[in-house]
């Protein structure tokens, strides 16, 4: 069962998460929902700020987030609200982002995009979940860095005096 409502609690934690919004574009187009998967994939391609790729590996998701996958599926998103113009521009700048010598997955999309046929958007691949390692689930514990409180007595009968001693009145 597709449901979007996972994608919008991780992006409710990290609202610069990439992936995230990558993921729930796919979702929204799943459900027919076009407008909303081409914002996701718009939103994912600015939380790239300008990168070829995020590499989420360091945060427990073995998987490669590429600039030209997301201009890819963002295509994918148009050409279901059958924006084909704009589809080609977006799959025209996939190309740039795409590594030299590769781009022949492009070259077959940009040609799919003028019989004005659909595209179906990439996703992360099934069965890769998030999974933080236990070194970090672990820090998630609250820390009580201060220790316990000690209250601390004065030697001298009905001493009511609070503080440091070199601040004492004499």
């Amino acid at each position: 069962c597709l449901s979007p409502q996972a994608f919008d609690r991780s992006i409710e934690k990290d609202n610069s998460l990439a992936v995230g919004y990558f993921q729930r574009g796919f979702v929204h187009l799943q459900l027919e929902m076009c407008a909303e998967a081409l914002s996701d994939y718009q939103m994912a391609f600015s939380h790239l700020r300008k990168n070829p790729f995020i590499d989420y590996k360091q945060l427990g998701l073995r998987h490669i987030l590429y600039a030209w996958e997301v201009l890819y599926s963002t295509a994918a998103a148009q050409c279901q609200l059958q924006q084909w113009q704009e589809a080609r521009l977006t799959l025209e700048k996939a190309v740039v982002w795409r590594p030299e010598g590769r781009t022949a997955i492009l070259e077959l999309a940009l040609e799919r995009v003028q019989d004005r046929l659909g595209l179906e958007p990439m996703q992360v691949p099934l069965g890769e979940f998030f999974r933080p390692r236990k070194k970090e689930v672990e820090q998630l514990d609250s820390k009580d860095f201060l220790g316990k409180p000690k209250v601390i007595s004065s030697i001298i009968p009905n001493d009511e005096y609070f503080g440091f001693e070199p601040l004492r009145f004499q």
